[in-house]
């Protein structure tokens, strides 16, 4: 419902803020991550998701899109909810996590607190081929202006295409060609050679 929310920080702590904007006040829980990213400007910007439950409606909030992208991740899991994928965030930074998860790194995702041997297993199983599939930059946050060759690169992967197979489509797409191509031009290249 909330895509992020932009305003004045009046209340920040390790667990929650409180960001003005439109003369509400919205309770926004974050992990130690996020706490960590903060600035100390008055004025910030945090992606959000709403959990609406049948006894409350929670905001959680993260310093970028990345972060926010692996927690849905986290809680698609069966078992693993929103208050602990935050304590995962909290625990160890969301890169760690998602290498850990494509390395099958039991272990490590163990000493996460409330994570134990079958949540552990869970994870990698359910998660390691999402992981792997959009590439270790999945965290990055997305840039502002994209070019067409990252346009049509986000959209071939979003249609299921592996992020590194389809970047190289498109490489060899822009060398070999002698004019400019539109993104649709770039998709549809990239599709017939994928």
């Amino acid at each position: 419902m909330y895509a992020y929310i932009d305003g004045k920080l009046t209340y920040k702590s390790a667990t929650h803020v409180v960001i003005e904007a439109g003369g509400v006040g919205y309770h926004i829980n974050i992990s130690l991550n996020t706490y960590a990213a903060l600035k100390d400007s008055e004025r910030q910007k945090l992606y959000t998701w709403l959990q609406v439950k049948e006894d409350a409606h929670t905001l959680y909030g993260f310093a970028d899109e990345g972060e926010r992208k692996l927690f849905l991740h986290l809680i698609s899991v069966s078992g693993i909810g929103a208050g602990t994928a935050r304590m995962m965030l909290s625990s160890i930074t969301p890169a760690e996590i998602q290498a850990a998860i494509i390395r099958g790194d039991l272990p490590l995702i163990q000493r996460i607190k409330g994570i134990g041997a079958k949540y552990a297993q869970r994870l990698v199983l359910e998660l390691q081929d999402k992981l792997k599939k959009e590439g270790p930059d999945a965290l990055i946050s997305i840039p502002q202006h994209h070019s067409r060759k990252e346009e049509a690169l986000a959209a071939l992967v979003m249609l299921g295409f592996v992020r590194t197979a389809a970047d190289k489509a498109l490489e060899t797409i822009i060398t070999k060609s002698n004019e400019e191509m539109s993104v649709e031009q770039l998709i549809k290249a990239a599709l017939k050679s994928l």
